[in-house]
C-alpha cells in the first residue's frame, strides 16, 4: 500500500485536492476533520486541551475560535497544544491505515497540512504538495470569515514556505487553474503511481 502524503500552505485547494482522491478511488484520512472531532464533545482532546487552555470549553466541546485566539501568535502556546493533539491524530491515522491495509487497498491519502512541521514526513512513502500563485491563496484566504491580514500572516509563518514545500514533493498540484486541470493533475499523479509501483 502506497501512502500519499498530501499537505500544503493554508488557501492552496488541499481540501478540494483530498476529494478529488477520493472520487478517484483513494481512501483519503482528513487530518482537520479528525481534530474537529477531537474538539467535538466526547473527544479525547477536549479535557486535555481545557486543563492546558482553562476556559476555551463552551458545552463540552473545545471553542475553536477561544482558543484560536489563545494560541495564534504565541509559539510555546502552540507547542504545548501540538503535544497533546499530534498524538492523538497519529493515532486515528494508524486505525485509518490499518484498516485499509486489512481491505487491501492499492494507495491512501494522508491529508495532512503540517506535514513537514509536525514530522510526518517520515510516515509516507510519496508526497503531493497543493500549490497555488501567492496571489490567489491570498484572495481565497482573506475572502473567509474572521480572516485578516494580521491572522493570514501568523498562520504562514508557522507553516514551511510554498516553495521549499514543492522543493520537496514528489508531485505537486497546482490549483491556480480550473477544477477540470486539479483533477487531471490528481489522476496524472495517479497513473505515475500505478506505473511505479
Amino acid at each position: 500500500m502506497i501512502i500519499i502524503g498530501l499537505t500544503g500552505s493554508i488557501g492552496m485547494g488541499k481540501s478540494t485536492v483530498a476529494s478529488m482522491f477520493e472520487e478517484e478511488g483513494v481512501p483519503s484520512f482528513n487530518s482537520d476533520a479528525a481534530v474537529h472531532k477531537l474538539y467535538s464533545p466526547g473527544g479525547a482532546a477536549v479535557g486535555p486541551v481545557e486543563a492546558a487552555f482553562p476556559g476555551v470549553t463552551k458545552d463540552g466541546a473545545i471553542d475553536r475560535v477561544e482558543l484560536s485566539s489563545r494560541v495564534v501568535g504565541n509559539n510555546e502556546a502552540i507547542k504545548r497544544l501540538e503535544a497533546i493533539v499530534h498524538p492523538l491524530v497519529r493515532q486515528a491515522q494508524a486505525v485509518f491505515l490499518q484498516r485499509n491495509r486489512d481491505t487491501g487497498a492499492a494507495h491512501v491519502v494522508l491529508d495532512i497540512p503540517l506535514l513537514f512541521e509536525s514530522g510526518a514526513a517520515g510516515l509516507v512513502n510519496k508526497i503531493v504538495v497543493v500549490s497555488a500563485q501567492a496571489y490567489i491563496q491570498r484572495a481565497r484566504v482573506l475572502g473567509r470569515p474572521g480572516m485578516t491580514e494580521e491572522k493570514f500572516e501568523a498562520i504562514l509563518a508557522l507553516q514551511t514556505p510554498d516553495a521549499e514545500k514543492r522543493g520537496r514533493a514528489d508531485f505537486v498540484i497546482d490549483t491556480s487553474g480550473s477544477f477540470d486541470d486539479t483533477r487531471a493533475q490528481v489522476r496524472a499523479v495517479l497513473d505515475a503511481l500505478r506505473e511505479q509501483s
